[in-house]
């Protein structure tokens, strides 16, 4: 089911590093109907930095989810062990979510909750129930993306949703983990 297309930034991606990604990432393939689910491709993308810290992302377009996961640690086997330990439990929760949501709809008329249902292997027991614990409401301000990161840092968010006074289309700007910031448009 799964072909791996694997690249390195900073690392030759030896035959032992290409086996031992495929061996790990692979053993997800056991929570999926191997009849239903169409053949995809795990990008894998290794990094090694020069603190010698090991980053390792893997994205799996699948129909109706994408699994994403990525984790750094000062070696790249530990790296690529808890990314393929974070995506066991990404698909463990997708699928405890599902089956708990037809329970309460009584309805299997979606095609995401059918594939998701067609997953193999036991649900996660103990996954906690998300719950919104506050709601908020305002009015957005037609502002420029400059203006909205003044208003973000100001503040004190992560992230700050603004009224484009350009396209009069709803935006979103965020910090990213390397301290710069990114930029959300809508259609």
């Amino acid at each position: 089911m799964l072909r791996f297309n694997i690249r390195g930034e900073n690392i030759e991606v030896t035959d032992a590093i290409r086996d031992y990604v495929e061996k790990r990432v692979t053993k997800i393939e056991r929570y999926f109907d191997k009849e239903r689910t169409p053949e995809t491709t795990a990008y894998v993308n290794l990094k090694v930095y020069p603190d010698k810290n090991a980053k390792v992302e893997v994205t799996i377009p699948l129909p109706y989810i994408v699994l994403r996961a990525e984790e750094t640690s000062h070696d790249l086997y530990a790296s690529v062990d808890l990314v393929a330990d974070k995506l066991e439990r990404q698909i463990r929760k997708y699928k405890t979510r599902i089956n708990r949501k037809l329970r309460e709809t009584a309805v299997d008329t979606q095609s995401a909750a059918v594939f998701l249902n067609n997953l193999e292997g036991d649900v996660e027991p103990k996954e906690k129930e998300l719950e919104i614990v506050r709601t908020k409401r305002f009015s957005l301000k037609p502002m420029d993306s400059e203006e909205a990161v003044l208003q973000m840092n100001m503040l004190g968010h992560n992230f700050f949703i603004f009224e484009d006074a350009e396209t009069n289309g709803i935006s979103i700007v965020y910090r990213r983990k390397d301290g710069k910031y990114g930029l959300i448009e809508t259609d």
